[in-house]
């Protein structure tokens, strides 16, 4: 690592105190803050704000953001254009008098490593002291691009938490983000990108997938920021997807003043009420809509654990409309004997998926449908949608397990239904 740290008052006589708060100068631009407050779903109210740059040129004309950073030539530049931004952040956060949050502070990832070769822990003592901010209440928004110099960037991130501060990658699902990147990173909060948001919102099938998303981002050890958050059924997702904090227009937009300590808007305090309506049209609509098959494959088992044929038991099944196939597993989970096809199923699936199609002797044992039938036995049960391997779509499957003789002695078998699924609006 270079010893070459820079002092930090170097940067802060381009601060200035006006009347409308601290701005900074950089080239030809005037630089000023927004907030944009930040808010946790479980305790229901604010937590800290993002600081967004305003910037304005000499005619006090509003620039957008990228075309001031898209102004530095060389990585010199760039420094103090985006160390300025983050100095005049600070100074207006503190002149506002608030403490007990966070403040979430966008810094250029070719900046950000900057800490490990040039600024040094020293730079982040000296900032912190002058604005009396404690650096634990510093989030550093980075955004890392696949060209980043990942020793560098692993030094900085050692330096901002040796120092007390929070890591956060932003508009994580866009780009080349990856779950690569979170486990090497380890941060210590992931904002997830507003298009992914609005997309899930749309679809349940997206859904389903953002939430299998934060699941596996707590996971690996880190808190879940939905950012962008415009509309009610896009709260509704995060709160749905347990998704931790939530940032949007629907909650507040960026303006100069923070938003007042331990705020909860009224959309903030409406999203669980709205959460449980909709939960339960949801399992109105699922149980409706399942119902039918849990019944056909509910009486696929009785008569299969009566002696009746597969092709008497589950006939039920095959009439239903959109199902597939059926089949048996012993009580290992291995498949006995073919797929007992609806008709018009199986010549799709010998023209496309020949690989797939023979399936006796096959093992089911991790399947979730298998698994639940034997802890379950008497009982239908039914899995979320999944990707078939017998075709280019979804299906769920409905399951139960049965006694039957088998040579004169009792034995386990599980009877399983699969109907293709396509989700609803």
């Amino acid at each position: 690592m270079l010893d070459r740290q820079r002092p930090a008052s170097s940067l802060l006589h381009h601060l200035e105190s006006t009347s409308d708060g601290i701005v900074g100068h950089f080239e030809d631009y005037v630089f000023g803050s927004h907030f944009q407050p930040i808010y946790s779903l479980s305790h229901m109210r604010l937590v800290g704000h993002e600081a967004l740059l305003r910037a304005r040129d000499r005619q006090g004309r509003p620039v957008p953001p990228p075309q001031v950073f898209e102004a530095c030539t060389d990585g010199k530049k760039l420094g103090q254009c985006d160390r300025t931004s983050r100095l005049v952040h600070m100074g207006n956060y503190v002149r506002q008098g608030r403490g007990g949050e966070w403040l979430f502070l966008n810094i250029h990832p070719n900046v950000f490593h900057q800490l490990a070769v040039i600024d040094g822990p020293r730079y982040l003592r000296e900032i912190s002291a002058h604005f009396g901010l404690p650096t634990e209440s510093l989030v550093l928004e980075v955004l890392e691009a696949e060209h980043d110099d990942h020793a560098l960037f692993t030094d900085a991130m050692h330096i901002a938490r040796d120092a007390g501060m929070l890591i956060a990658i932003d508009d994580f699902g866009a780009g080349h983000s990856n779950f690569d990147r979170v486990w090497r990173m380890r941060p210590d909060i992931v904002k997830l990108d507003r298009n992914l948001v609005a997309h899930a919102a749309r679809e349940r099938r997206v859904q389903r997938v953002v939430s299998q998303m934060v699941s596996l981002l707590h996971e690996c050890g880190a808190m879940v920021l939905m950012e962008g958050i415009e509309t009610h059924d896009e709260a509704l997702l995060a709160l749905d997807c347990d998704a931790d904090m939530v940032q949007g227009y629907h909650f507040g937009r960026p303006q100069a003043a923070l938003a007042p300590a331990r705020h909860a808007p009224e959309p903030l305090r409406k999203l669980y009420e709205g959460l449980l309506q909709q939960r339960r049209v949801k399992r109105v609509e699922h149980r409706e809509r399942v119902g039918p098959l849990l019944n056909a494959i509910g009486h696929a088992g009785v008569l299969l654990s009566a002696g009746r044929s597969m092709e008497e038991a589950c006939g039920a099944v095959l009439e239903l409309p959109d199902a597939e196939v059926c089949y048996v597993l012993d009580a290992d989970g291995y498949q006995l004997g073919s797929n007992m096809w609806a008709p018009g199923h199986e010549p799709e699936q010998r023209r496309t998926f020949e690989p797939m199609r023979e399936t006796e002797g096959a093992c089911w044992s991790r399947r979730p449908y298998f698994r639940r039938a034997l802890d379950n036995p008497g009982r239908a049960q039914i899995t979320r949608p999944y990707r078939t391997m017998h075709g280019q779509h979804q299906c769920v499957t409905a399951s139960m397990a049965y006694r039957c003789l088998v040579d004169g002695q009792t034995e386990v078998r599980v009877v399983c239904g699969d109907v293709r699924w396509v989700e609803s609006a």
